[in-house]
C-alpha cells in the first residue's frame, strides 16, 4: 500500500476517533482503559480498508468493505459540523458577521465571502496543531509505527490543548459541575464531553465581547449624524443612509480589514 494511501486511511480513523473513541476520552483518570474492544474494532477496519477485502468475515463480526464504507461516508456528513466547532472558526465567523451589522450592510460581504474569510483564517490559526497531528500521528501511522488506538490517541491530543487553551476556567468548571466530573489534576484529564460545551461557551462569550467593540466607533458615527439631522429638521431622512459613507471611509483610513483580521488572529495566541 502506498504512503498516499497510507495517510487517507489515518485521516478517516481520525473521523472515526470523533465518534467511537469519545467514551474512551471521557475517562477522567489518564491511565483509564478505552472501551472493550474499541481499539480492535478500529484495526480490524484499518486493516481491511488497506488490504481491500470486500467480502465479510465469518469470524470476529467484522463489517464488509461495502458497509465500512456506507459508515464512514455517513460520519463525513457530520463531519464539518463537529470539525467547526472545535475549531477557531466559530469566534472567527461571528465577529466577521458582527462586523458587517455595525458597518450597515445587509449583504456585503456576502455570506459566501465571509464563510471562506473565517474558513481561511481557521487553517491560519488552526496551522500549529494540525502540524503536530501531521508529525505526530498522521506520519509515524503512514510509517507502521503507530495502530488505530495509538492515532486516535495522539491526533486528539493538540487539539485538545488547543481547546483547552481558549476555554475559560468558569465555563470548565460550570459544565464539570453539571456533569458531576472532577476535579482535574491538569487540563489534559478533562475528558470531551466537559470540554467541548465549555470550549464553544467561552468562543461565543469571546465573539461577541469582541463584536461590541467593534460596534463603539460606528454607533458614535451614527449619534452624531442622527444629531446633526435632527438640529437641522431634516427628521424624515433614514440617518443610516448619510452614516453609511462615514462609516465606510472610517474603515477604510483605519485599513479595518487588515486590522480586525490580525486582531482575531492575535486572540488565540494568548
Amino acid at each position: 500500500m502506498t504512503s498516499a494511501g497510507k495517510i487517507g486511511f489515518a485521516l478517516l480513523a481520525i473521523i472515526v476517533a470523533l465518534f467511537v473513541a469519545m467514551p474512551a476520552f471521557a475517562q477522567a483518570a489518564p491511565a483509564a482503559p478505552a472501551a472493550p474492544g474499541v481499539g480492535d474494532a478500529v484495526d480490524r477496519a484499518l486493516g481491511q480498508l488497506s488490504s481491500g477485502d470486500a467480502s465479510s468475515t465469518t469470524g470476529g463480526g467484522s463489517l464488509s468493505l461495502s458497509l465500512q464504507v456506507l459508515i464512514i461516508m455517513g460520519l463525513l456528513s457530520v463531519l464539518p459540523g463537529i470539525v467547526l466547532m472545535m475549531t477557531s472558526f466559530t469566534r472567527i465567523i461571528i465577529v466577521l458577521s458582527i462586523l458587517r451589522q455595525a458597518l450597515g450592510l445587509q449583504q456585503t460581504p456576502p455570506n459566501q465571502v465571509l464563510v471562506g474569510l473565517s474558513l481561511f483564517l481557521s487553517f491560519f490559526v488552526m496551522a500549529p496543531a494540525v502540524n503536530q497531528i501531521n508529525t505526530q500521528a498522521i506520519q509515524p501511522y503512514a510509517a507502521g509505527r503507530l495502530n488505530g488506538t495509538q492515532l486516535i490517541q495522539t491526533a486528539g491530543a493538540p487539539l485538545h490543548a488547543f481547546m483547552a487553551k481558549q476555554t475559560r476556567v468558569k465555563d470548565l468548571t460550570m459544565f464539570a459541575d453539571m456533569a458531576k466530573s472532577g476535579p482535574y489534576r491538569s487540563t489534559a484529564d478533562v475528558p470531551y464531553s466537559v470540554l467541548l460545551p465549555a470550549f464553544v461557551t467561552s468562543e461565543l462569550k469571546t465573539a461577541f465581547q469582541i463584536g461590541f467593540l467593534i460596534f463603539l466607533p460606528f454607533i458614535v458615527i451614527d449619534l452624531v449624524v442622527a444629531t446633526v439631522l435632527m438640529a437641522l429638521g431634516m427628521m424624515m431622512m433614514s440617518p443610516t443612509i448619510i452614516s453609511l459613507p462615514f462609516k465606510l471611509l472610517l474603515f477604510v483610513l483605519v485599513d479595518g480589514w487588515a486590522l480586525t483580521m490580525g486582531s482575531l488572529a492575535n486572540s488565540f495566541a494568548t
